[in-house]
């Protein structure tokens, strides 16, 4: 399970972000992960859980925006997302695309006392 690893890192994050703005005590910690990151929701938030208490994080909300597969056509130039992993625009059907967003994870907002 990679998400105990990708949640040292998280609360690494903010601890430093903490000391960076002096403060205590981090009361939320918002995250986006893309439907492609490779990235289990239920078990990063179980792993945030377990792993927050006694951190600068402990008793922290944890808030996960999952950021659905955006795409750009080549062809068409038309931007969407993709509602299933067909990999075809949606408006002209060619296969010629980039993937715009989802398929990372980010720190997207921390809230510090």
């Amino acid at each position: 399970m990679h998400e105990y690893s990708i949640v040292q890192s998280l609360l690494d994050s903010c601890e430093e972000n903490a000391q960076k703005n002096s403060a205590t005590k981090v009361t939320k910690v918002v995250v986006k992960i893309g439907v492609m990151s490779g990235v289990e929701p239920e078990l990063l938030k179980t792993a945030f859980d377990t792993f927050k208490e006694q951190t600068i994080c402990d008793g922290a909300e944890f808030i996960m925006n999952i950021q659905p597969v955006v795409i750009k056509c080549n062809s068409c130039l038309n931007e969407s997302i993709l509602k299933k992993l067909e990999y075809s625009c949606p408006r002209c059907k060619s296969v010629e695309l980039d993937i715009i967003d989802g398929e990372d994870m980010y720190l997207m907002q921390l809230e510090l006392e």
